[in-house]
Formats: structure tokens, C-alpha cells, sequence
């Protein structure tokens, strides 16, 4: 893993408000894959795994030197709930509807509040987290592939044959 001295790497899950599929469809997963790539271009993330499900995303990502976790993870959130309501406004989605809030500082909730972002400390944990994200799309309640590597939008196929459809993966063992 790349020498990092402020944070090691984070399981950070994000969840549609009241649990909705809206990640369902592949234009707000674009979203997300869009969001996911700038981080890493700008060099604030490295992105080590990934799975983008109907009404969730988990990934592992070390925030890296001069980045704030709070405003890495603030900046990805915001980005992505103003894409998707834009994407919803645009197409008449009568989706947008359901994500309608009576709250001071906004209109719409597309993210439930309080993410969660836990600390990888052990190569031990970080396996059984990088193990859950590629096996959480085979899960009876989702049943969206059959072997990990089938689902497009995992980081699963990259760790079995190496091929990074969204250029957004580093390999765990540098």
C-alpha cells in the first residue's frame, strides 16, 4: 500500500436515504464511478475496492497526505446528491419526489446522514472487508451476480484477472 502518515484504509459505506434503490440504474452508478475517479485523479484517495449496490456503496480508500477524511467524504457525498437530483430534474424521474425533506439546509436527501468510515489497522481486517464488498452482490436479498468477478460494478474482477473497467483500483499490495 502507498506510505500514507495521516490516515490508514478506511471501509467507508455510504446508504441511499430510507434505504431506496436509487442506484439501481447505471446512470447513478456513473455518478459514482465519475465522483469515485476525480478523488483519485486529484490524488486526495486511493481506492483499493469498491461495490456499488442498489441502495448502498462500500469501499476500502486511504485519504492521502494534505486531504481532510471529513472533506474528502463531504465532497463525495455532495457531489454525487447534486448529480443525481440534476440526473432525476432532467429526465421528469418522478423518483426525486420521494427524496423531498423538510430541513433547513437543503431540499433533498439522498444519502442517509452519518456515514460509516472505520479504520482498517490490521491486513487481517482488511481482508474480510475487501472479502464482504466483492460477496455482498452475491447475497440472497440481491442475487445480482453469481461469482463476485460477474458484477460490473465491483472492484471483484479486478483481483481475479486484473482488469479495471473504471480505472479507479490500486492493487492492496501496491
Amino acid at each position: 500500500m502507498p506510505i500514507n502518515y495521516c490516515y490508514h484504509p478506511q471501509f467507508f459505506t455510504a446508504t441511499i436515504f430510507d434505504w431506496k434503490h436509487l442506484l439501481k440504474e447505471d446512470e447513478h452508478k456513473a455518478i459514482i464511478i465519475k465522483s469515485l475517479r476525480f478523488l483519485k485523479n486529484e490524488g486526495s484517495i486511493v481506492i483499493y475496492s469498491y461495490v456499488i449496490m442498489p441502495n448502498h456503496i462500500h469501499i476500502i480508500w486511504q485519504i492521502q497526505d494534505g486531504f481532510k477524511k471529513e472533506t474528502v467524504q463531504m465532497r463525495f457525498l455532495k457531489f454525487t446528491s447534486q448529480q443525481i437530483k440534476f440526473k432525476l430534474m432532467d429526465t421528469g424521474n418522478t423518483l426525486l419526489h420521494g427524496f423531498l425533506v423538510n430541513a433547513a439546509d437543503r431540499k433533498y436527501q439522498f444519502w442517509k446522514r452519518n456515514s460509516l468510515s472505520i479504520d482498517l489497522w490490521s491486513d487481517e481486517i482488511f481482508m474480510q472487508k475487501l472479502e464482504y464488498i466483492h460477496n455482498n452482490p452475491l447475497q440472497d436479498k440481491w442475487n445480482l451476480a453469481k461469482l463476485p468477478e460477474e458484477y460490473r460494478y465491483s472492484s471483484a474482477r479486478f483481483y481475479w484477472d486484473g482488469f479495471d473497467e473504471f480505472n479507479l483500483l490500486t492493487h492492496y499490495n501496491g
